[in-house]
């Protein structure tokens, strides 16, 4: 089993900047893709920013120059750098990884936050 924490939501005003940290502990044998997630309310949940295990980044459109997501030398701790943030950003933030038990190599689990609440006032 693995579990995400996140921290660094908050409140912070339009063009303001915000860092999130989302740190994996537990028994695991590797971490692939990790991810930041956002979800307003009554909306799916949509993709925000994933780095591979490799350090490769991939963001949405919507936060193309503005967010910056990075992991940590060991692998298991990403983080988002969010710059010039805009009230359409505000949401709760859940980090995501996708995870190899140390118990069952073979597959590949979801695991999820319980998510950060960033609130972009205008």
């Amino acid at each position: 089993q693995v579990q995400l924490v996140e921290s660094g939501g908050g409140l912070v005003q339009a063009g303001g900047s915000r860092r999130l940290s989302c740190a994996a502990s537990g028994n695991f044998f590797h971490i692939h893709d990790m991810a930041w997630h956002r979800q307003v309310l009554g909306k799916e949940r949509e993709l925000v920013a994933l780095i591979t295990d490799g350090g490769t980044p991939r963001y949405a459109d919507s936060v193309k120059g503005r967010f910056t997501i990075t992991r940590d030398k060991s692998g298991n701790t990403i983080y988002l750098q969010m710059n010039d943030l805009k009230f359409e950003d505000t949401g709760v933030y859940y980090c995501y990884a996708e995870v190899r038990p140390q118990n069952a190599r073979w597959t590949r689990q979801d695991s999820w936050g319980q998510g950060t609440l960033v609130t972009v006032s205008s």
